[in-house]
């Protein structure tokens, strides 16, 4: 049973995810630098924003499970031990096993599944698609009621998010050289789904306080899983190193150093210098910088509908993100 204490913030590293800025956290005690500041969220704006694109790079060449296992074992390893050498107490056997369940859900599954994706879809429409996160997060919590009332607000904006899905994966869908993977953006949806089953589940479970051990192992539990999961479906018997390009590997690299170690740092400090308004606004810009990125990078198309998608999906997103929580009452 939960304490009556304010539960600390959970965070996960973020593609198709939720960060949650929760409960009141201690500030630095010396007023930071509006340069750091800026820097920090630039860190999580445009790294955050270009994971998705790293990713269509990196599973190029390397088969998707592989590449997540080794994305998320590598970070987390690292993320770990700086934890630990920074003075997080060792985690109990029961973090353990809390952190392997959001492994299965959150990286196996949730980012295993927009991994696949991305080979069938462009990275644009999915970030795009994973931007449906938040929305999936306030109706799930409806349904099991952890929120009474959604309100006119919340509701206008999940109505108004999923017609941004639609107008994205309809009868004309996104207009490319070749026809729309429709398994591909249902993978990609499912992938924001699992993400809000992961974020409620982690809010009713004991993880330890730090948030960047807790992160880590998370992460750790997730990529053995997908690499597991890679084995056993074959994926190493098709990986042969001398096939990975260059563009790959590079991708890779980017996405464990920056993606899910620079941009986290960044976020894990911005969380205790600045308001938490401030910092969610994460969820409003990764959307649009992976869209711009994917069209002036990857050549992604980038028409009138995709435009307009863009911007009914992101007011949907702030319209949920800024609604008034009401908690059920015991």
């Amino acid at each position: 049973m939960r304490t009556s204490q304010p539960a600390p913030i959970r965070s996960v590293l973020r593609d198709c995810e939720v960060i949650e800025i929760g409960a009141p956290v201690r500030r630095s005690q010396h007023a930071p630098s509006r340069t750091h500041i800026v820097l920090a969220f630039a860190a999580i704006y445009l790294i955050w924003g270009s994971t998705y694109l790293g990713i269509r790079y990196a599973v190029e060449t390397i088969p998707p499970l592989l590449m997540m296992g080794v994305r998320h074992l590598t970070a987390g390893i690292l993320t770990y031990a700086w934890a630990r050498q920074r003075g997080a107490p060792r985690p109990l056997a029961k973090h353990w096993v809390y952190a392997t369940v959001l492994g299965a859900v959150l990286f196996l599954g949730g980012h295993g599944i927009l991994a696949w994706a991305e080979q069938e879809i462009p990275s644009g429409l999915a970030a795009l698609l994973c931007a449906t996160l938040p929305l999936w997060t306030v109706l799930l919590s409806w349904i099991l009621r952890a929120e009474h009332n959604l309100g006119l607000k919340a509701w206008a904006g999940i109505l108004l998010g999923f017609t941004g899905v639609v107008l994205l994966i309809g009868p004309v869908g996104f207009a490319q050289q070749r026809p729309l993977n429709l398994l591909g953006a249902a993978g990609a949806v499912f992938s924001a789904f699992l993400w809000a089953v992961g974020t409620l589940y982690s809010k009713r479970v004991r993880l330890p306080d730090s948030t960047a051990l807790s992160a880590a192992m998370q992460m750790i539990a997730g990529g053995v899983l997908l690499l597991l999961t890679g084995i056993g479906t074959g994926e190493a018997g098709g990986l042969h190193l001398a096939s990975i390009s260059l563009r790959s590997a590079l991708a890779l690299g980017y996405l464990i150093v920056f993606g899910s170690i620079v941009a986290f740092t960044a976020f894990t400090w911005l969380v205790t210098v600045t308001t938490p308004s401030l910092v969610s606004t994460y969820a409003y810009v990764n959307p649009v910088i992976a869209v711009f990125l994917g069209w002036a990078l990857a050549g992604e198309k980038l028409g009138v509908r995709i435009l307009a998608a863009t911007l009914i999906i992101v007011i949907s997103v702030i319209l949920v993100s800024t609604r008034k929580k009401q908690a059920m009452t015991p």
